[in-house]
């Protein structure tokens, strides 16, 4: 295991218990990108990179009913938690314990990624890279995440979270596939940015 995916792993060790009852408070747009992507396609096969606890597949399935969902996380704690939460499902769900791009996850009609590439670091290209492998033809990528902050100590403080916030995903996730929506809001106030992208390969 790489340092940097050691370091995650440790740093969601100890925020898995937490993770679902304090994100609610900066992790916007997960909710408004899975109801566009419904817009765009009608999945066979979902995968999501850095599932997590699980909170967007539980919303997925119930969104696509009849799709097949993989789950993909570098955290055998959060994996934990997303196992309890689509028990229900479990005939339909496939979870994973590994960094993204070290194993194979199959082809998939739309791939879903949730505040997961920016903390990816070195590996953020990498993952892009493979989410184009894995994309079937004309599937569609869905992407919220952290852009930027123009205020230093948050952009520090976030490094010290393993958030890189440069603004550096969209020009790649734009130039690698077809964009069909692509925004930036502020949050608190401009605090910091994040982004959205639904694109087409």
């Amino acid at each position: 295991m790489s340092t940097n995916n050691a370091a995650l792993a440790r740093y969601y060790r100890l925020h898995a218990g937490i993770y679902d009852a304090t994100r609610w408070s900066f992790l916007f747009g997960r909710d408004k990108l899975l109801r566009r992507a419904r817009t765009m396609c009608d999945p066979a096969s979902i995968l999501e990179i850095g599932c997590g606890t699980g909170r967007n597949l539980a919303a997925l399935a119930h969104l696509f009913p009849k799709a097949r969902l993989t789950g993909i996380d570098l955290s055998g704690a959060m994996l934990t938690y997303a196992k309890r939460r689509l028990k229900h499902h479990s005939s339909r769900v496939n979870l994973m314990q590994h960094a993204y791009g070290q194993t194979e996850t199959g082809r998939h009609d739309l791939i879903i990624a949730s505040y997961a590439l920016s903390m990816f670091n070195p590996g953020w290209e990498r993952a892009i890279e493979t989410a184009t492998a894995d994309l079937r033809s004309a599937g569609i990528i869905a992407i919220v995440d952290f852009s930027h902050t123009e205020v230093c100590w948050f952009e520090r403080w976030m490094h010290r979270n393993h958030v890189r916030m440069q603004a550096h995903l969209w020009p790649v996730l734009r130039s690698t596939f077809a964009p069909l929506k692509e925004t930036t809001s502020s949050a608190y106030g401009g605090l910091w940015n994040y982004g959205m992208f639904i694109g087409r390969k």
